[in-house]
């Protein structure tokens, strides 16, 4: 037994008696999915989308758009099988009994008289007790989708609730999109278009008058309009690619030689790292007495610059170079100090740090920071370092690791000075200015040992500066 499948004005609301076709948006013989447009329909306040309930075929229309004003529940159009005769649509066009609703759907009898449209069978319907009043169909629909009755308004005679009013109340709620009241132009009654047309072209602002319509005798439609409507920009102007090109700045004598020792350093050298957290409060809090005392400017590098020195000098074993298989250990610390530079990274030296009082130091090193900042460096400057700080602190860098300058043996990185919470002697809780200290070590010449031997050192003459000046 085939199925066939009344498709009729639909009554949105109360005060709704009639409608039109406004536009169709498939033609016989079409087969459409649910959820697919079927038409557009116009009532006297409103232009709605009328959407497919099940997958079907379209056998027969009924009603041309732009026609007749057709009452509710007037036949527009049969729905169902592909495979169902002619003669059979017609006998149940011929046998169709107007009721007030939308669509409905019904069982085509094995006589030559279909049967009057039935609700359709639910696959799990969920039976309804109400007294409230209420179309067959539309308890069907409720039953088989579970629907909620006492949150639907009916809209039929008497607050019936029809089978249109069940449907709007399962269909998801659109979020709607407000954009203000559109102006509506003077309609001009010698452009033939339809109503949603006209509404369409008025609020994206399209001419009526610059279209050629494409519907029944030329009519304008919704898609005509829509057409004609600028596709719309996706976050402002387009992106537009431009060229890549890049400034080739070869090696110079300075840069050459950082890559080279890097390279060397990297791929050579078995690197392990120590790291140590060490207050600074006292440093910090000396340092302000000894520059007012002294009359320089020592900045804190400086300070961790000289008590670098002076702890290679204690431990020679860390002061060192690495040539070929000879350790070559220094009385004196020379100290590299990472600068950045226009040329880029340059470590000029400072040399035997460990004999120079904090002004002697604070000078050799500004005296250098200025020169590779003004790219004037020598070779001299930047060969024969026995040891190298790389401060990025300033930079706000907690800690890192720094890469061994060859042939030298270690590298001390510092990171920023941050508050921390400590635990105190008696078991509380205070707080204390920390910088995080890495020593980056080429094992084959300086043990594990060696290095934390010589970070306690540095940690001690840091915690307690006063060293520093004896």
């Amino acid at each position: 037994m085939s199925k066939l499948r009344p498709f009729c004005m639909p009554k949105w609301g109360i005060e709704m008696t009639e409608g039109t076709i406004a536009e169709w948006m498939v033609g016989e013989g079409d087969r459409v999915k649910r959820g697919d447009t079927l038409c557009l329909i116009e009532t006297a306040k409103i232009t709605n989308e009328v959407e497919a309930e099940n997958d079907c075929v379209i056998l027969r229309v009924l009603a041309p758009a732009g026609q007749d004003v057709l009452p509710v529940g007037a036949l527009l159009a049969v729905f169902g099988d592909d495979d169902v005769p002619a003669a059979e649509v017609d006998a149940f066009i011929a046998a169709f009994v107007p009721a007030e609703g939308g669509v409905g759907e019904a069982p085509v009898a094995s006589g030559d008289k279909p049967a009057k449209p039935a609700a359709a069978p639910a696959a799990a319907p969920k039976k309804i007790a109400t007294n409230r009043p209420i179309s067959p169909e539309a308890l069907a629909l409720a039953e088989r989708e579970g629907a909620d009755l006492d949150a639907i308004e009916g809209s039929g005679r008497g607050g019936r609730i029809t089978y249109q009013d069940v449907y709007q109340h399962l269909r998801p709620q659109a979020a709607p999109v407000l954009r203000g009241a559109a102006e509506l132009a003077p309609e001009d009654l010698r452009i033939f278009a339809s109503p949603l047309a006209r509404r369409l072209a008025a609020l994206h602002g399209v001419d009526l008058s610059g279209l050629t319509g494409t519907g029944p005798r030329g009519r304008i439609s919704k898609h005509d309009v829509l057409a004609a409507v600028p596709a719309p920009a996706s976050g402002g102007a387009a992106f537009v690619a431009v060229a890549n090109t890049p400034r080739i700045a070869p090696f110079d004598k300075v840069r050459g030689v950082i890559a080279q020792r890097l390279t060397a350093a990297k791929r050579d050298i078995p690197h392990f790292y120590l790291r140590v957290a060490v207050d600074v409060d006292a440093l910090l809090a000396l340092r302000k007495t000894a520059n007012l005392v002294l009359g320089i400017k020592a900045s804190i590098n400086d300070y961790l610059v000289l008590a670098a020195g002076k702890a290679l000098a204690r431990h020679p074993d860390v002061n060192v170079q690495l040539h070929g298989d000879a350790v070559h250990h220094f009385p004196h610390a020379d100290i590299a100090v990472a600068v950045a530079s226009p040329k880029g990274l340059v470590t000029p030296i400072v040399r035997q740090v460990d004999r120079m009082t904090l002004p002697q130091l604070a000078a050799a090193t500004a005296a250098q920071i200025d020169k590779a900042k003004a790219g004037r460096l020598s070779w001299e400057d930047l060969d024969g370092g026995t040891f190298t700080i790389s401060n990025l602190g300033m930079f706000g860098i907690d800690d890192f690791d720094a890469v061994i300058n060859p042939p030298q043996g270690a590298i001390l990185a510092v990171g920023r000075a941050r508050r921390e919470a400590v635990e105190t002697a008696d078991g509380g809780i205070d707080f204390a200015t920390r910088i995080s200290l890495t020593l980056s070590v080429d094992h084959r010449a300086i043990d594990g040992a060696a290095g934390a031997q010589f970070l306690a050192t540095l940690k001690g003459l840091i915690e307690d500066p006063e060293q520093l000046f004896g």
